[in-house]
């Protein structure tokens, strides 16, 4: 079998696990030119040996930054691995050889004070919303207080549930319970989990639903479908996940947080705050949609407040004066 044949299985295999568009997309890419490199010096692509294999990461390296060259091994060996299981191919023949490997980062984590200087940037919107005070505001009091109830909601859900911005993107009406204080996600590899929303994430959802969807709704296109994802753009769409972004790095912004905070990092502080409150690491494995237990590990160590504390109660000479 060729390797171009072998790719088009490879990228089967792909489709039928549900992996994302973008996934396929990159592995794609990335594997098609590793053939083509290989093809082009005469190397069999099933076992192209040490020497070939060294030289093309040696290639791979001097172009792209360290995080490039993993992303690019991770597909690679990716492929392989499938042509093995497969018995397309004998084995992995990267086994061999030592590939580069990204030192694994703690996650920027915001303190429980920066959460709420956070939402109160969100409630000073709604004070400009109100006295009319903004451009917005002034030209349409009711969008600008639309905008700001959704922000608000979107800030608590984001936090109360842990959830990644797309999931947040795509959660649609029929995902929420605000009865039973539950967000019905679809995570990576398609799979679902339910989040939980503590009572200021469901009353900011509810005043968002009653108060501001139907304003933000109603500025849909004539002749277009209510969409039925539950946050909107100020145009009556569906708000993506590149307009979400925007919402919440301004609202970090006017909150004075530290460059660098993402909505990814309300996220990694859902995950550390349960930690820190006493949560069962497995309960937040589950409820972060963590496949290992070894991914959630990481917010174990992340807290230096919390290393401080343990220390100063059980070193003999912590607090000695």
């Amino acid at each position: 079998m060729t390797g171009p044949e072998a790719l088009a299985g490879f990228m089967r295999s792909l489709e039928a696990r549900d992996t994302s568009p973008e996934t396929r997309r990159s592995y794609e890419t990335t594997v098609t030119a590793y053939l083509a490199w290989l093809d082009a010096r005469g190397a069999e692509w099933r076992n192209p040996g040490r020497a070939t294999l060294r030289a093309y990461l040696a290639e791979l390296s001097e172009g792209h930054a360290k995080a490039s060259v993993a992303q690019r091994m991770a597909a690679i060996r990716a492929f392989h691995r499938y042509a093995s299981r497969s018995g397309i191919a004998p084995g992995d023949p990267w086994g061999a050889v030592a590939t580069p490997r990204l030192p694994r980062r703690l996650p920027k984590v915001l303190e429980i004070e920066q959460v709420e200087a956070l939402l109160a940037a969100v409630d000073e919107d709604l004070v400009v919303a109100a006295a009319g005070t903004s451009r917005t505001a002034r030209r349409d009091p009711d969008l600008a207080r639309a905008i700001a109830l959704r922000d608000r909601a979107l800030v608590e859900t984001a936090y109360a549930a842990g959830l990644r911005i797309s999931e947040l993107s795509a959660a649609d009406l029929g995902s929420l319970d605000l009865r039973r204080g539950e967000i019905r996600v679809m995570g990576k590899g398609r799979k679902e989990r339910i989040g939980l929303l503590g009572r200021p994430a469901r009353e900011a959802l509810r005043a968002y639903l009653d108060e501001a969807r139907p304003t933000l709704a109603a500025r849909r296109a004539a002749g277009t479908r209510e969409p039925d994802e539950v946050f909107l753009n100020h145009h009556g769409g569906a708000l993506g996940v590149r307009g979400l972004r925007m919402r919440l790095d301004r609202l970090c912004g006017l909150a004075g947080l530290p460059e660098g905070v993402s909505p990814h990092t309300l996220r990694h502080s859902f995950a550390t705050h349960l930690l820190e409150g006493g949560a069962d690491l497995r309960v937040v494995q589950e409820l972060l949609g963590h496949e290992s237990l070894a991914t959630t590990q990481v917010y174990t160590h992340v807290s230096p407040a919390r290393l401080r504390d343990a220390y100063r109660i059980a070193h003999p000479r912590a607090r000695a004066t």
